[in-house]
């Protein structure tokens, strides 16, 4: 089960510390869709759509602009890589519109253009997710186009060629990065062998390895069908979209293929130094997570709003504003499939790193040991609920992405409804029994720059 801001603002399913190599997505555009990227605000009406196969996706029906975003994703990503491969998922989302079909990638992208679709494919350490925008006017056509790239990429060895060169380019490009270097370091302390220690982008080395047969069999065993979740907005009708629903998908494998694997046990206490000459110190903390199904998580999620989460956060005030010791502080939880985490980050003067540290533990251990006040709670609690259909159903792709995360996470489709219900049920009691459960551990330590004084 993924966490992502599609679900929850600011909740993210991300590593605690990411690389910024290049990830292999590319996407064909239009300038249309430039200027029309937004739905007006309205009050979600979701549809469960079922095909003539069977297939579900979740429909909010909007015609007020001519435009339908459809998004989907499939269980199992980057950390399925085989050893050895590392980055294999990751590229085989750069190929995706590279041909498909009878279609070569120069023709297939000129036709991609000529009905104006926009199409896009990434991978997580968790899924492959996929997308496509389109006028109403050309979905026939656009339909035609994402189920061959769905169901018959072509992989052909020269487009293989030239987007692993484009990865490996990347990836040499930061090779001599300070933060990239310690974020891959401080992976492999925090995650030990887990699979998420390792580069969602893969090495050189692992991505020489990977050959057409190697995508071939990856895109069989990651795109089953008992892994698919599907949402889908705008100026489209249920019984419109049901057969196409089969077009899209109906001829994939029933089951997807998925290695098992265990929750990553964070290292946690570990503390990590990478050493640069650098202006700035930065200091990364990593405690425990909470399950999004855990039934503590609004009170989890409500005492990080309190603790790191913007101007008003403690951290905020404690560390900027009291003292002058960063430009900026905050915390975040982080949820993957495997592994759950709230992370502290702040950067700082290299002679204050030291005293920025000992506010940031003092400020955890404060919030450990007493909790929120009522009226920190109820600020949060106004923020979380405000908050949400800004970050997530501010676009038909928004209102889609968020269709597809509310079903990964198994949330109902009632719940946007019941969401405040949840929030407001928090009480300081509980955010103070969580606050102990998860604050009171001896953190993973990440520190890069100058070594702390």
């Amino acid at each position: 089960m993924t966490y992502s801001l599609h679900s929850e603002p600011g909740f993210e399913n991300a590593r605690p510390v990411r690389s910024n190599a290049l990830r292999g997505f590319k996407a064909a555009a239009v300038g249309l869709f430039a200027l029309l990227t937004t739905l007006p605000a309205y009050a979600l009406d979701i549809q469960e759509v079922t095909s003539p196969k069977g297939i579900k996706a979740w429909l909010v029906e909007d015609g007020s602009v001519p435009l339908i975003s459809v998004r989907f994703s499939f269980k199992g990503g980057s950390a399925q890589d085989p050893e050895g491969k590392e980055g294999l998922a990751n590229l085989m989302t750069g190929l995706f519109d590279e041909g498909a079909g009878d279609m070569p990638s120069d023709a297939y992208q000129e036709r991609l253009d000529n009905i104006g679709a926009e199409m896009s494919f990434t991978a997580s350490d968790d899924t492959i997710s996929g997308g496509m925008r389109m006028l109403k006017e050309n979905s026939p056509a656009a339909f035609d186009m994402l189920a061959l790239a769905i169901q018959k990429p072509r992989f052909d060895q020269a487009a293989v060629d030239r987007i692993r060169d484009q990865v490996i380019a990347g990836i040499n490009a930061s090779k001599n990065d300070p933060n990239t270097i310690a974020s891959q370091k401080f992976a492999e302390v925090l995650y030990g062998k887990h699979p998420y220690a390792r580069r969602e982008e893969g090495t050189v080395q692992s991505l020489e390895t990977i050959t057409r047969d190697d995508l071939l069999d990856a895109h069989k065993k990651l795109f089953g069908k008992d892994q698919l979740k599907i949402g889908v907005v705008g100026a489209i009708s249920a019984e419109e979209l049901a057969p196409l629903l089969d077009k899209l998908f109906g001829n994939l494998q029933d089951k997807a293929e998925l290695k098992p694997m265990e929750m990553a046990k964070l290292a946690l206490g570990a503390t990590t130094s990478v050493t640069y000459d650098l202006p700035q110190t930065t200091v990364s903390l990593v405690y425990p997570g909470v399950k999004r199904s855990d039934k503590d998580f609004f009170a989890a999620y409500l005492m990080n709003q309190v603790l790191g989460v913007g101007f008003t956060s403690r951290l905020y005030n404690e560390v900027r504003e009291k003292r002058g010791l960063a430009y900026t502080v905050s915390s975040g939880l982080s949820g993957r499939d495997y592994s759950n985490s709230l992370n502290i980050a702040t950067g700082t003067r290299p002679d204050r790193a030291q005293q920025s540290l000992d506010v940031i533990r003092a400020e955890v251990a404060r919030m450990a040991k007493s909790g929120v006040t009522e009226e920190e709670l109820a600020a949060a609690k106004s923020f979380a609920i405000g908050a949400y259909a800004i970050n997530n159903l501010d676009s038909s792709v928004a209102v889609a992405r968020t269709l597809v995360g509310l079903q990964e996470q198994d949330l109902g489709r009632d719940y946007i409804d019941r969401r405040a219900d949840l929030i407001n049920a928090v009480t300081t009691d509980d955010v103070k029994t969580v606050a102990a459960k998860l604050l009171k551990a001896d953190p993973a330590i990440l520190v890069v720059g100058p070594s702390l004084n």
